[in-house]
């Protein structure tokens, strides 16, 4: 698994656009977080169809061909330096088959940002454009519009990624099994990785890379079922480390630990827990398709490079 082009990163005045790819989007988060964007001196532009509603399916953000063609004219606009997603949810596998891959990579590199629903997006963008993504707060998400911790992570990252090349844990990380391990960064939430697996637009296996691995909402017996079928498929064959982000709404963690010990545990590879990403309070942001060190026991990874150019 080799490292992916970094895209370059953002500077005082760009302009980034807004998508809504998966779920509907709140306004006055919406606006909330239009605001703290042009705080920092962006430019943000909201693409025709964030604050629509399916007619028929409350859950997505209008139709499928709308959500789609939002995120393509976002990518293919020279004028546009990043494309932010405004929330996660659900719809990006059903959006996901509808973009011109020839027409995005001819538009060259962009910074994306989403996380959650949005890990199809983030593998589709590995697999079809070769390109670094951010695994990070949404633009219209609670934790970007609340945490000052979040939002201060996503801005270094986007503005002076030198800064955080090495991307400390969350308070109560630690090694649920020791050690270290050198790989590129791959994954997001767990779910959807499971889910993507035989698609036009799955990721490539696991071998050689640190993969990060968070969900929310899902009971232990499912994040089992989900866990055992990347096991039984082969996928984590080869697997270098493991980080863990947020388990959030998904049992008493005292209960889940030990699963995860079980199922990840005889990979005999780094595992970190409690990591700080997801669906959690102060989000981290992390790049995927970068190469990375992971300490375990010191709850530290650090980048061989920066995230962005």
């Amino acid at each position: 698994m080799n490292p992916l082009v970094r895209p370059a990163r953002l500077a005082p005045g760009a302009r980034v656009a807004i998508v809504a790819p998966a779920g509907p989007v709140a306004e006055d988060r919406l606006q909330a977080g239009l605001d703290i964007l042009r705080g920092w001196d962006l430019d943000p532009v909201v693409a025709p169809h964030v604050l629509a509603t399916h007619p028929e399916f409350g859950y997505l953000a209008g139709h499928d061909a709308d959500r789609a063609a939002d995120l393509q004219n976002a990518w293919c606009d020279p004028a546009v330096d990043a494309v932010l997603c405004a929330r996660g949810g659900y719809g990006a596998q059903r959006m996901v088959d509808l973009l011109d891959w020839t027409a995005m990579r001819a538009a060259g590199p962009k910074v994306f940002v989403g996380f959650s629903d949005v890990t199809v997006l983030h593998t589709a963008i590995a697999t079809r454009l070769g390109l670094v993504t951010l695994y990070g707060p949404a633009a219209a998400g609670v934790d970007f519009v609340k945490s000052e911790r979040a939002r201060e992570h996503l801005r270094a990252t986007l503005f002076d990624p030198e800064s955080v090349r090495v991307i400390h844990a969350a308070p109560g990380g630690r090694a649920l099994v020791p050690g270290r391990a050198r790989g590129v960064t791959l994954g997001g939430c767990l779910s959807l990785i499971g889910s993507d697996l035989g698609t036009p637009h799955a990721g490539r296996p696991a071998r050689g890379g640190l993969l990060m691995l968070e969900d929310v909402g899902e009971q232990p017996y499912r994040i089992d079922r989900m866990l055992t079928q990347l096991l039984r498929s082969g996928w984590l064959d080869g697997v270098a480390g493991i980080a863990l982000g947020s388990w959030d709404r998904c049992g008493p963690y005292e209960r889940l630990r030990p699963l995860l010990a079980d199922r990840l545990g005889a990979l005999g590879v780094p595992v970190v827990e409690e990591f700080g990403f997801g669906h959690c309070p102060d989000a981290l942001t992390l790049p995927l398709g970068v190469g990375a060190e992971l300490d375990a026991e010191s709850g530290r990874l650090t980048l061989t490079e920066p995230a962005l150019s």
